[in-house]
């Protein structure tokens, strides 16, 4: 078994671990920082909108020797405007201007035909009005308020509301970043650009759904118990999917790497980058949103439930219990089930929120060996 195999393994059984919730306000301000760096950045520079939403003209003219510099020059000169010149594998151009309107297209046009030295009617001028665009931007506002409506209803139904607040939470923060990082870089947003945001948003849930299943199954009958708080069964459900988390964000980013950094960068299919960007920054923050942020503050609203605190009361005195016990040589007590708790190193690891492989140890009441668990040192069978 691969060395990651393997300690996918283990991080499943529960006989390693990390503590994230417990190291929760280290994420949230990370966060918090990157959220912030993002709003200044969509602040200040504000969003360079498509001619799909700002309204525009697009120039495709016939094969030219013309430089795609040149061209560029002469649409600025005439309309006013920035425009965007891409040459084409048949040397052809595709000149884009946005906020034109249908006289500055006409003389747009013209000027291109003078400098290209071709007839008029050889330059194709497709031209979308600033109503048009409103519209597609309306629409497009409309579908994502839609989508994370249905998603908190699905979440508040399967699970239960903390979770579908959670989860919502995490959604706009992985918007926000997306969004944020497209004002900084300048790219373009279009359809394409929409359309990975939803995506991005399908994948970030997905992670999210998969841990808190994982959580729901694990906090069965919690109240039952008194060896684990809320917090730390669900640091155990986060650890037990983490590297299933990181497998699906890795095979899922790297094709979209090979878009944005490939066949954006290197061979200069600039009309992939508005998609393969949104794909991409989505993907890594809702990976990161999905452990660092979605399952932390599920804990930290379920800690504030008047059961849960008293669940957590009960595990801190039965660990006083256990501790003050172990030092006089008695054995360790039972827990409600009628199974032993384990040893003081055990407790003090769970406290931490991190899981440990448990030991038995002469004179003490350890536990028999189950799904991996509990074998005394030495060799493993």
């Amino acid at each position: 078994m691969s060395k990651l195999g393997n300690l996918g393994a283990r991080l499943y059984r529960g006989e390693v671990g990390y503590d994230f919730v417990g190291k929760r306000m280290i994420w949230y301000g990370i966060s918090i920082l990157i959220t912030i760096t993002a709003i200044v950045g969509l602040s200040v520079r504000g969003l360079n909108m498509g001619i799909e939403f700002s309204g525009g003209a697009v120039f495709n003219t016939p094969k030219t020797s013309v430089s795609a510099t040149q061209a560029q020059h002469v649409a600025e000169e005439t309309s006013g405007h920035t425009a965007i010149v891409q040459k084409l594998g048949d040397s052809t151009l595709r000149i884009q201007v946005s906020e034109l309107t249908t006289e500055q297209s006409r003389a747009t046009q013209e000027a291109l035909a003078k400098k290209l030295d071709v007839p008029l009617d050889k330059i194709n001028t497709d031209i979308v009005g600033p109503s048009w665009g409103d519209q597609i931007a309306n629409k497009a506002w409309t579908g994502l308020a839609i989508f994370m409506v249905l998603v908190v209803i699905y979440l508040a139904i399967a699970f239960e509301w903390r979770m579908a607040l959670a989860a919502l939470i995490a959604l706009i923060h992985d918007l926000t970043i997306t969004v944020g990082i497209y004002a900084l870089v300048g790219f373009e947003v279009t359809p394409g650009t929409v359309i990975g945001l939803l995506t991005i948003l399908g994948y970030s849930l997905y992670d999210t759904v998969v841990v808190f299943d994982g959580l729901k199954e694990g906090a069965k009958d919690i109240t039952k118990q008194t060896r684990w708080t809320y917090s730390e069964i669900a640091n155990r459900s986060l650890n037990s999917t983490l590297v299933r988390s990181i497998n699906t964000t890795v095979v899922a980013l790297l094709p979209v790497a090979g878009l944005l950094f490939i066949g954006g960068g290197f061979l200069g299919a600039g009309m992939l980058n508005d998609i393969s960007l949104a794909l991409f920054v989505g993907l890594a923050a809702g990976a990161y949103s999905s452990i660092f942020i979605a399952t932390p503050l599920v804990a930290d609203l379920k800690e504030r439930d008047p059961q849960m605190k008293a669940l957590a009361k009960r595990v801190r005195a039965k660990r006083a219990a256990v501790a003050a016990k172990g030092e006089s040589g008695a054995e360790t007590p039972q827990d409600a089930a009628g199974q032993d708790t384990g040893s003081d190193e055990d407790d003090d690891t769970a406290a931490a929120g991190v899981v440990g492989p448990r030991r038995q140890s002469a004179g003490r009441g350890g536990r028999d060996g189950r799904g991996g668990r509990g074998r005394p040192s030495g060799k493993r069978r």
